[in-house]
């Protein structure tokens, strides 16, 4: 079950998203600030945020900049009532997953929320296979202990990196 934080000072807002998502069968914690919110996220393995943009103290700008920072493939999803064009430009320049402008049809919120839970256990699932294909395939897992395979290593490493 994937693990989605809400983050919205509007109470009524955080009750229908997380009643919303949790339909679709998602574990949903709410934090009703970015502080609160940011807590969680260092606390519980997530697989997605989706952050109010406009918030007293900090706002969703500089809790994306806080989350982006630290889990950089974690998507988080920015929403307003108050967003402009250059705002939503503005966050997917630096790294947004996608800006929902509210209010919003939940057909197109449920799809925006699963893509990014998708595409996050993508970028997961890429960087394990990454990992283990590099453990695998090193050359301290090749026999050949003798003076002749090791200078043969030596050669392989020079030359990998040309042409």
């Amino acid at each position: 079950m994937e693990n989605i934080l809400i983050v919205d000072d509007e109470k009524n807002y955080l009750l229908v998203l997380e009643d919303l998502l949790t339909e679709e069968g998602y574990n949903v914690v709410t934090a009703d600030s970015a502080r609160k919110g940011l807590e969680i996220v260092e606390q519980q393995e997530l697989d997605a945020v989706i952050t109010d943009m406009k918030m007293p103290g900090m706002d969703g700008m500089a809790l994306f900049e806080s989350i982006h920072q630290k889990h950089p493939d974690l998507p988080v999803i920015m929403m307003t009532a108050y967003g402009t064009q250059e705002k939503a430009l503005e966050a997917m320049k630096k790294g947004a997953f996608d800006y929902i402008f509210k209010p919003f049809e939940n057909e197109q919120f449920k799809f925006t929320i699963r893509k990014a839970v998708d595409h996050y256990n993508l970028v997961r699932q890429n960087r394990y296979l990454t990992q283990e294909l590099r453990g695998r395939y090193q050359f301290s897992n090749i026999i050949g202990k003798s003076a002749a395979m090791q200078r043969i290593f030596q050669l392989i490493e020079k030359v990998a990196p040309s042409k």
